[in-house]
């Protein structure tokens, strides 16, 4: 079960201690992720992302990762999905994680460096898994722009790619989770999953910040 980190207290806030050389939107997030339990308790846990803690929290929910599992982590970097996947599957399972940005090891996975669209990458993910895979997860964002509108084309457009990748990787009975934005799955996206899936849910995790707009597709049983 998932740890929930406790709640930051009241009067309790964190401050920088000097704002000289900053700018107002880089004090805003330093002091937002002092302030963040999420973010200490990834610290205490020895976890690379808060981020992780939305993995937890999903396969409490949903009971995505199973010991012995084959497990595709795109768009890895700096690991923590790949940490609670690796976990979860254990010694019996395989993880592989990649990034087109270079990552550290993670003990148990296989990281490999490259763009997954293309063909070579793709290939060698399912040699280092040693077969095709059963759950496919995608945490990628791009930089914001600030723009409504852009940010969740983009972030869509990533989420498409991805669910491309794991219509061609995952085995029948395997599962898909993606970062999207709130507004749902966009249709064309949405009628492919439901096409290609038994199931298809929209999940907030608790760790998503309230005021993000962020949330995730989890789509179950692929029919291969």
């Amino acid at each position: 079960m998932a740890k929930k980190p406790p709640a930051a207290g009241r009067g309790m806030a964190t401050r920088l201690r000097t704002a000289e050389g900053r700018s107002t939107a880089s004090q805003r997030w330093l002091t937002r992720q002092l302030n963040d339990p999420y973010v200490k308790a990834a610290r205490e846990r020895g976890l690379r992302s808060r981020a992780a803690f939305k993995l937890l929290e999903m396969d409490e929910r949903l009971k995505l990762l199973k010991p012995g599992m084959r497990v595709v982590d795109l768009g890895a970097a700096p690991g923590g999905w790949t940490q609670v996947a690796v976990k979860a599957v254990g010694a019996r399972g395989q993880v592989v994680a990649i990034d087109i940005l270079p990552m550290d090891p993670v003990p148990g996975a296989t990281v490999l460096q490259g763009d997954f669209q293309e063909q070579e990458a793709e290939e060698r993910t399912i040699a280092a898994m040693g077969g095709k895979a059963d759950l496919v997860l995608s945490d990628m964002a791009p930089n914001t722009t600030g723009h409504t509108s852009t940010d969740h084309l983009r972030i869509m457009a990533l989420a498409e790619i991805a669910l491309d990748f794991a219509r061609r990787v995952l085995a029948p009975g395997g599962a898909f989770a993606a970062k999207v934005l709130q507004g749902g799955t966009e249709a064309e996206m949405l009628a492919v999953l439901k096409r290609d899936f038994t199931t298809v849910r929209h999940v907030k995790p608790p760790a998503s910040r309230k005021d993000s707009a962020e949330m995730y597709v989890v789509a179950t049983g692929f029919r291969g």
